[in-house]
């Protein structure tokens, strides 16, 4: 792949910025770093955004640095931040304005939960499609099934799941000699008969 430009990176972010809503942003960053662009392969986007996941702050703002950093190392995160965040800066200082001085804002409160929901599906879908690609085997469906209880059903904190569910992931596709692998989850499967 030739050298991607600085221009070309904040462009694709800045339009992520400006046209992205919510948590559907997610589905926004995969559609044109992975489909369109082609600059991140699925497994690549996957990594990134588990990273961006466990990280405070944004998301979109943890991944467009990320990414940035991926395609052209400081320059490329710092121009995938700005062009990330700069719509949102000038939208949010005038929506705020807005509903500030708006005064039907049972209006603007359904217009939110609209969006909210749009969002909620985009996320779905976009989860639905990574997933189709990576989740290859038990171990991950199994990985994936224990983080999402035991942050929605147990209510334990997410820094918590991700390094318990993660130690043991990392135990379990540890590096095996040539065949060890099948034995032992053979052995794992009987043990739950």
């Amino acid at each position: 792949m030739s050298e991607i430009s600085i221009l070309a990176i904040f462009g694709v972010f800045l339009q992520i910025g400006a046209t992205s809503f919510g948590g559907g942003v997610v589905a926004y960053l995969r559609s044109a770093l992975v489909t369109k662009k082609k600059w991140l392969t699925d497994t690549e986007f996957l990594e990134l955004m588990s990273l961006s996941n466990t990280l405070p702050g944004l998301n979109a703002t943890n991944m467009a640095i990320l990414a940035g950093q991926r395609l052209r190392g400081t320059p490329g995160a710092v121009a995938a931040m700005i062009g990330m965040c700069l719509p949102a800066l000038i939208l949010m200082t005038a929506a705020g304005f807005a509903y500030g001085a708006e005064g039907s804002r049972p209006l603007v409160t359904a217009m939110l939960r609209g969006v909210a929901a749009a969002a909620t599906g985009l996320i779905a879908a976009t989860w639905y499609q990574i997933g189709k690609k990576t989740v290859k085997g038990f171990y991950e469906a199994f990985f994936i099934l224990a983080a999402i209880l035991g942050i929605n059903y147990f209510k334990l904190s997410v820094p918590i799941v991700l390094l318990s569910v993660g130690a043991v992931s990392i135990f379990a596709f540890r590096p095996r000699k040539p065949g060890d692998h099948r034995k032992e989850e053979h052995a794992w499967i009987r043990s739950l008969q």
